[in-house]
């Protein structure tokens, strides 16, 4: 596929969803694709070595309010400064130090759903990070938050799938992250979030035929995710079948709302018929 026309699909996805244009668009490297001196060389470091140096090049008056924020997270209102402190980071497009303020309320608040919520934070952060030494520490801070939630609610299927991913794309060991979601659709086949993972992990492999046979299964689950027919698009055409490429366009663009998005994909549409 020529790049003109990959950027124009991304495009298209963009005008839709922020999510599906995250995992059409080149993804960074994983970790667990990195030689294993690199590997642990990165290991050495932590999420608090990225948040200081993030603290340290603050301007004066940005870095005042946010020891202000740390101050007050002392005293009796904690989780409301630390909101006040994730919300600053986040406004600051540095959704990976919101992360780890975010943990802090978790440890605070000790319930499940926010050790989860703190857990997705951290793993979609990746997608922001311009430091490729910080993929490891992101990706074992998530798996953290994902064990201490599953402590408490140990049957969370959603978490368990997330926790997984990290391990395929964030560490040595990617397999016992395909073991789990293995056990997971032993018991839970018909999960749209592990189906969609499973076919991003074939993507990023290149393995179209896999790729393929997930999204339409997860099309089987849930015929209302109508992105994965962008999916299916996108991976017919990275074999070369622009008929199949045409024909999953053309069922989303009669799926969809998005009027920009119609338009846009049946310019598309001509253009690969040309």
């Amino acid at each position: 596929m020529s790049q003109i026309k990959k950027t124009q699909l991304l495009l298209i996805i963009g005008a839709v969803v922020l999510f599906v244009l995250l995992f059409f668009a080149n993804k960074k490297p994983s970790v667990a694709a990195a030689d294993n001196g690199e590997q642990h060389a990165v290991a050495a470091e932590t999420i608090e070595s990225f948040v200081k140096t993030a603290e340290g090049v603050l301007a004066p008056e940005l870095k005042k309010q946010t020891d202000s924020y740390l101050q007050k997270a002392n005293g009796a209102d904690k989780t409301k400064w630390l909101d006040s402190i994730v919300s600053f980071w986040d406004k600051n497009k540095r959704p990976d130090i919101a992360s780890y303020y975010f943990e802090q309320k978790a440890e605070a608040v000790k319930n499940s759903i926010t050790w989860f919520k703190a857990g997705d934070r951290y793993y979609y952060s990746v997608r922001f990070i311009k430091d490729q030494n910080e993929l490891m520490p992101l990706y074992q801070s998530a798996i953290r938050c994902y064990e201490n939630g599953l402590k408490l609610e140990p049957n969370n299927a959603e978490a368990k799938i997330m926790m997984a991913s990290c391990y395929v794309e964030g560490s040595s060991d990617p397999m016992k992250g395909i073991t789990m979601l293995r056990e997971i659709e032993k018991t839970d086949s018909n999960n749209v979030t592990l189906q969609l993972n499973f076919a991003f992990f074939s993507v990023k492999s290149q393995q179209w035929d896999k790729a393929i046979k997930r999204f339409e299964k997860v099309l089987a689950i849930d015929s209302l995710y109508i992105e994965a027919y962008l999916h299916l698009a996108d991976a017919y055409e990275q074999m070369g079948n622009k008929q199949k490429t045409i024909e999953m366009l053309e069922k989303y663009k009669v799926r969809t709302d998005d009027a920009l998005a119609r338009q846009e994909i049946e310019k598309y549409i001509q253009q690969l018929k040309n």
